[in-house]
């Protein structure tokens, strides 16, 4: 059962082969275009991922989080939310690696069966990076005006956000 388990992804690839086959797919064929399309999408997200990774990049060297974390901390502890959660509920948004990073300090000071890492634990789970998702796959397909996808994004956060704070002080 160990080997079944190791080689599962070959074994998957194994039955889309067949399964094409017998269907009658020419399936190097379709991998190859794949492929090729895949390349194509990579050049065309590349510049607006790029400029995503740049601000971010900017952003964090400035200290800007610093600031951006004292205005809103009269804010946070209305709901409950930690101050010591406030900068990841910050990055999150902007940078799943920034926040990653943010994530792994707050579980290293103070563990992950604490209150604040249980918070954290659940507001990674299920944030999203909105500003990072709506540049990169917005730009890709040259959608200008995201009328009111940033909003209803931003809003999913601060639900995401409360639910967080109020199932782990239920629960726990």
């Amino acid at each position: 059962m160990k080997y079944v388990i190791a080689s599962i992804i070959s074994i998957i690839i194994l039955l889309i082969v067949m399964y094409g086959y017998i269907k009658g797919v020419k399936v190097y064929e379709c991998f190859v275009e794949g492929a090729k399309d895949g390349l194509t999408i990579c050049l065309r997200i590349f510049p607006y991922l790029l400029a995503m990774i740049m601000a971010v990049t900017v952003f964090r060297e400035a200290r800007a989080m610093d600031y951006f974390t004292a205005i809103v901390k009269p804010v946070a502890s209305l709901i409950g939310l930690p101050a010591e959660v406030v900068p990841l509920a910050l990055i999150k948004p902007l940078s799943g690696s920034g926040a990653l990073g943010v994530f792994t300090d707050i579980l290293t000071r103070y563990g992950a069966d604490s209150q604040i890492g249980r918070i954290s634990s659940v507001l990674m789970g299920t944030t999203e990076t909105i500003f990072y998702t709506l540049t990169v796959y917005f730009g890709a397909v040259n959608i200008k005006k995201i009328r009111h996808t940033l909003w209803a994004a931003v809003m999913a956060d601060i639900t995401a956000l409360i639910a967080a704070v109020t199932l782990v002080r239920l629960m726990f």
